[in-house]
């Protein structure tokens, strides 16, 4: 029997396992299914032409320099391939199909290194890593007046990544000591991304002279090509190099950050030439991190308190770590893929799957015609399709779904899948509109204490703001996943996933299939990052799975790309925030009112939940009197947006000090004394009534200041300002008072079921999900010290509903005051059963116990339950004690902003946090140090853009940028208040997981105030509006140099330009 191919990505398989490939004369070869193209070809030693045959794609990988021109005469669509991560974007996220490929990889010019006395030529094939060790060489062979180029091109591949490869075959000429080169790049961040805008620049200059005589600037990134500011150039030769022509380049407003203000003794050196022509700092100093030591008397062999590893560490770093997807392939898997709308708003008048249904390896669809159970989800009241069958509201929302043999099959038949629509005009993308046509979910909420209207009128000023912060994606490592097999002959159902709230997918299963719960089986090992994005969307996306394998009869595998997770499942909302505040001269607010506008996406998810919670935190740490907010989830054609670390709060208190920013601006005063005038300072009541202590707010708050060094370094930057024209630094310190629990108080409750084998170990079972934030290690601590034993008797398997039935998601940083708690009262019932042996045999091991429990027929299995805390929220009453407790920190973050373009570097953060006792220091530190980088990418680099059609442009790492290593502060110091307990939580500890996403708004903060520092040199004063994120073109801008002043508006004789993005 013929083998039958078939083809997954760029690997082509035979009956699952082998690769085929075919040589110039023809011949066919096979290597191992693992391996790659590039593997192979890196293996051949003869210089002849490759080809790979796929069932629909052919690459080529050509032997000689004429074969590939040859080739490209042959297939001029056919893209040149070197197999980096660039390419990534335009095939899998735009689905551009090349039926022809070519990859030049064996073709010796492109990776040759000719130098002769002129120059070096560099083929386009080497990597900018061989690139970087040739320009190093040739530094040390060339005369120093002649390596100007290099030292040039040098910087800019030490900023802006390691294994790019070079874009053309050139020269890099050597030229006289007159002749100088100058290169710049700016990109999302500073490293692992694509530039959004690069430039060179070369100056020749007349001998002895600072007069130009050539100067050249080419831009890249602006267009479709490489532009040359020709006209900037004309003006500048023959003009000496002085600041008033360089002004004349105000398209190159870089130029003043290059070292050609001191490229010649008779040239222009501006006043601050040596801080401009330097780099931000990027190298990093140690960090300090500090907590509380056990309680003196505790015993050697109780972990709790001690700063213990994460239990599965290793395996994560080593890869051994076991994930949804990396469960193995059973007997007739299948694979599903999701078919998503293409339209905002439309009728579906038709969908047409015979195309897909003919394809090879294409099993079936799964419309909404075929689920036997609930077609739709009901959540805060208002129902969500799993399945759109008559209309869709947003690009992305599910339609359908295909079922193949593989993924290759499955995304091939998702491509031919035909949804027709007849579009419907009331598409509604921005919070704008949606006020405009009153488009909300509804209950809006209203909160209020004191009279607002009097404290304003009373306030001896008014100052009325916005601020628009944007959303944000989730990223988590491990895209939605899902493996469905069908068992048993009662339609049993094992579902193994990666979600936080593994009883809301069994529920959600169970309601589709029509089955009970108890045909359900839930199976959670862990997951590879969650932040609220694994509740809602999955158990549908699940639930879509689970009909594919209920009605195929065979297992059915389900994991999102990249781009389709994004799409799909929404992440943050955008909010807009205007604010009015009355305040006193001395800096006291008297009164502040507040709206709140968050863009829900199309169906309403949990944004009323988000919205409710805004106006709890409205806050903040301030004793407002009199203080008023709304706040409402605006109905769009977007993507619904879900919950999110901190679950609308970061929004909420961005808000609330930006407020605060601009009453210090109005009165000319520094925004940490306003923060500090209007702090919390004794026991009190917040605006929903509930009365707390904030003495270790305010402990926080004066420790920051101390350990930062505040005011001395406050004074520096003063200093440094006043000496620098376009660096600017800025410092800002800002508090937090964030409640931990769930509102809804059926919501804190949790179960476990613990169970001790003969031979002493013990298998612990709680309803919390591992996403990475410790929780199995915590409970584990928490198991050894009610039972008296090492932690490596314990083991946690996994989260499942079979063992620990109806759980509360893992959520609101309450995932260990719960499960912690339960699993406690499990052991304590089994420590207590095993006390009169304990008393008869004082001088057993644990062994020896658990042994003589099992011959005396004592139970050795237990469970364990927590009712959790009574919290409730009245909004008719507007009062309640929603929360069990609140967790303080305050941060304090400095930066350096380069103010001509906007870039900025975080020199130093210091936070203090109160959690009370930590169970585990390590854990507690590193989910600190990890909230306030999240938060740092929602304040400062973050950015989902859409299209005016509401298409999702930000589809990958590649559009879209969060944090890397690059980004950490070069100094992080964590501390962890002293002297703190907690009587609402186990063994006096905090929730912590969520907090100081917020403390990330420091180096906002940070930057709005190396940007007043800017203003003031421009003339400008008083309070100005910067939105978040605070990326380097709202920096540029808000600097309001000389040079963005310069800037002209664009002009169009066609009326006014379609903006390529919404703004959301």
């Amino acid at each position: 029997m013929a083998e039958q191919t078939r083809s997954d990505g760029l690997i082509f398989y035979v009956n699952g396992e082998k690769v085929i490939y075919a040589d110039a004369q023809g011949t066919g070869h096979i290597v191992d299914g693992y391996r790659t193209f590039c593997e192979r070809l890196a293996e051949v030693k003869d210089q002849t032409t490759q080809r790979f045959c796929g069932e629909r794609m052919t690459w080529i990988s050509p032997g000689s320099l004429n074969e590939l021109l040859q080739l490209k005469a042959d297939y001029p669509q056919a893209p040149l391939v070197r197999a980096t991560p660039k390419h990534r974007p335009r095939y899998e996220v735009k689905g551009i199909f090349h039926p022809v490929i070519i990859s030049p990889t064996q073709v010796s010019e492109l990776f040759k290194v000719t130098q002769k006395p002129e120059g070096v030529c560099v083929g386009a094939g080497c990597s900018m890593s061989f690139l970087k060790s040739v320009l190093e060489r040739s530094i040390n062979d060339f005369p120093p007046e002649s390596t100007h180029m290099f030292r040039a091109l040098l910087q800019k591949i030490k900023a802006c990544g390691r294994d790019n490869r070079s874009e053309n075959v050139a020269w890099l000429w050597t030229k006289e000591e007159r002749d100088r080169h100058h290169a710049f790049r700016h990109a999302p961040r500073r490293e692992s991304a694509l530039a959004t805008v690069n430039a060179g620049m070369r100056v020749w200059f007349n001998e002895n002279s600072n007069v130009v005589k050539e100067i050249s600037i080419y831009y890249g990134g602006v267009g479709a090509t490489i532009l040359s500011a020709d006209r900037a150039c004309q003006q500048i030769v023959g003009r000496p190099w002085e600041e008033g022509n360089i002004k004349v380049m105000c398209t190159a407003r870089w130029l003043m950050r290059s070292n050609l203000g001191r490229c010649h003794s008779g040239g222009y050196t501006p006043k601050d030439a040596e801080c401009n022509s330097t780099s931000l700092k990027k190298y990093t100093s140690p960090g300090y991190q500090e907590f509380q030591n056990v309680l003196e008397g505790q015993s050697a062999q109780d972990p709790v308190g001690r700063p213990m590893m994460h239990r599965t560490a290793l395996s994560q770093a080593t890869g051994e770590a076991v994930y949804c997807d990396d469960l193995p392939q059973t007997d007739g898997e299948l694979f599903l893929v999701i078919v998503t709308s293409s339209r905002p708003h439309a009728k579906i008048t038709h969908i047409d799957f015979s195309e897909a249904l003919k394809l090879p390896g294409v099993v079936d669809v799964i419309t909404a015609k075929d689920i036997p159970g609930k077609r739709i989800r009901t959540f805060t009241g208002y129902d969500e399709e799993l399945l759109a069958e008559d209309e869709v509201t947003c690009v992305g929302q599910m339609v359908c779904a295909v079922v193949a043999e593989s993924k290759a099959h499955a995304k091939r038949g998702a491509a031919v899948v035909k949804i027709s629509y007849e579009d419907l005009q009331d598409r509604i993308f921005t919070v704008e509109e949606a006020i405009e046509k009153e488009s909300f979910f509804l209950p809006r909420r209203q909160i209020e204490r004191g009279d607002v209207e009097k404290g304003l009128r009373e306030a001896e000023q008014v100052y009325e703001g916005e601020i628009r912060i944007g959303g944000q994606e989730h990223f988590y490592l491990e895209t939605q996943s899902f493996l469905v097999i069908q068992i048993g002959e009662e339609k049993e159902m094992k579902v193994y996933l990666s979600t936080q709230h593994p009883a809301f997918t069994q529920e959600a299963v169970a309601e589709t299939l029509g089955i009970p719960s108890n045909r359900v089986s839930c199976h959670v090992k862990r997951l590879g990052g969650a932040f609220g994005g694994k509740v809602t969307k999955t158990a549908i996306l699940a639930s879509i799975t689970a009909v594919a394998a209920s009605k195929t009869g065979r297992p059915v595998r389900c994991v999102l790309e990249r781009g389709e997770d994004m799409l799909i499942t929404g992440g943050r909302h955008p909010v807009w925030g205007i604010y009015k505040v009355g305040f006193m001269k001395d800096g006291r607010i008297t009164a502040a009112d507040f709206q709140y506008y968050a863009n829900a996406g199309n169906v309403v998810d949990e944004s009323v939940l988000v919205a409710e919670k805004i106006l709890l935190h409205l806050d903040n740490a301030y004793n407002i009197p009199n203080l008023r907010g709304r706040s409402a989830a605006c109905k769009t054609n977007l993507p619904s947006n879900t919950a999110f670390r901190g679950f609308g709060v970061p929004q909420c208190m961005l808000v609330v000090e930006s407020m605060i920013d601009d009453v210090a601006l109005k009165l000319g005063r520094l925004p940490e004394e306003i923060r500090e005038i209007n702090m919390y300072k004794e026991v009190s009541l917040t605006h929903y009534k509930m009365e707390f202590d904030p003495e270790n707010l305010v402990r926080c708050w004066n420790e920051c200041m101390k350990k930062a060094d505040f005011r001395q370094r406050r004074q520096g930057i003063d200093l440094f300002n006043q000496q620098n024209q376009f660096k600017k630094r800025g410092i800002a310190i800002v508090p937090i008072k964030y409640g931990i629990g769930f509102a809804e108080a059926f919501l804190n409750q949790a179960a476990a079921l613990v169970h001790i084998y003969k031979d002493g170990s013990v298998l612990v079972s709680h309803g919390g999900t591992e996403m990475g934030q410790g929780i199995h290690t915590k409970v584990s601590q928490v198991a050894s010290r009610e039972l008296n034993i090492p932690t490596s008797l314990i083991h946690i398997s996994e989260t499942s509903t079979q063992c620990v039935p109806n759980t509360c998601p893992s959520a609101a940083s309450f995932g260990t005051d719960a499960n912690g708690m339960a699993v406690k009262d499990a052991c304590q019932i089994l420590y207590n059963r095993l006390e009169p042996i304990r008393k008869k045999n004082p001088k057993g091991t644990w062994q020896n116990w658990i042994i003589t429990a099992f011959l005396q027929k004592i139970s050795l299995s237990a469970t364990g339950y927590y009712r959790g805390h009574d919290l409730d929220m009245d909004w008719e009453k507007q009062e309640g004690k929603p929360y069990a407790y609140f967790t303080y920190a305050v941060g304090c973050s400095e930066v350096e902003l380069d103010c001509l373009t906007g870039e900025y570097r975080t020199l130093r953060t210091d936070i203090v946090v109160d959690i009370g006792r930590s169970i585990n220091p390590s854990i507690d530190i590193g989910q600190i140090e990890g909230a306030f980088m999240q938060g740092l990418g929602l304040y400062t680099m973050e950015e989902l853009k859409f299209s005016p059609s509401g298409v999702l442009y930000t589809r990958g790492p590649s559009q879209y940028k969060i944090p890397s290593f690059c980004d950490v502060p070069l100094k992080f110091n964590v501390y962890l208040l002293a002297g703190s307990s907690n009587p609402h939580a186990i063994y006096s500890s905090k929730g912590i997981g969520e907090p100081t996403v917020f403390l990330g708004s420091s180096v906002f903060f940070a930057i709005k105030d190396a940007v007043t520092a800017a203003r003031k040199d421009a003339g400008l004063t008083g309070p100005f509006q910067l939105n978040s994120p605070a990326t380097p073109e709202r920096a540029c801008l808000a600097c309001a140099t000389h040079f963005t002043q310069m800037v002209a508006q664009s002009e169009s004789t066609s009326g006014p330009a379609q903006p390529w993005a919404l703004n959301i």
